[in-house]
């Protein structure tokens, strides 16, 4: 049995969470209200408070999708009351960003200012020139939102330059005075 899978999902105050007969699970709370249309083998439950996800057999499909559909779940229920956030990082002489009205400018050296405007369910805030925020109750789309900001100017390896998630580890390189002579 999955260890995932098995654990019961506590469904916490003012949240709530619906199943239908074709598995498409709704979760509404404070944040927003986001919804999953679970594996027709899958048999979500929402009982006592708590939800869970039983699985019918142990084939090999349906063990990788009991823990998957779990975790899922979780993460809208935690989406929706708590909010999911990404800390991007900018480094370099001149690279900064800045909010206008719902649009994210980005300076990164280019001969222009790279604009990305916030999508549905993502906000964006930018605390000081180098540090961008992105909130959103959905897990994916925060995460997906924070990759396309990082993937406009990514960190170089020499000198470390460029977008990074907050406690990103770059790889440097030593550069040209590491050749050794002959």
């Amino acid at each position: 049995m999955s260890r995932i899978g098995r654990l019961p999902i506590a469904i916490p105050a003012g949240v709530t969470v619906t199943v239908d007969d074709t598995n498409l699970v709704t979760v509404k709370g404070p944040k927003g209200e986001n919804s999953y249309r679970a594996n027709a083998a899958m048999q979500v439950k929402v009982e006592d408070g708590n939800v869970t996800v039983a699985r019918p057999n142990d084939n090999k499909e349906n063990r990788a999708l009991h823990g998957l559909t779990r975790t899922l779940i979780a993460n809208m229920i935690t989406g929706v009351n708590a909010g999911f956030s990404k800390t991007l990082v900018i480094e370099g002489v001149g690279y900064r960003a800045k909010k206008d009205g719902k649009k994210l400018v980005l300076n990164l050296g280019y001969s222009h200012d790279v604009v990305m405007p916030e999508i549905d369910g993502i906000t964006i805030d930018v605390p000081n020139a180098n540090t961008i925020v992105i909130n959103g109750y959905d897990k994916q789309a925060v995460g997906q939102f924070a990759a396309e900001v990082r993937e406009k100017r990514p960190p170089e390896p020499y000198k470390g330059k460029g977008i990074r998630y907050e406690g990103e580890h770059i790889i440097r390189k030593e550069g040209k005075a590491g050749k050794g002579k002959k």
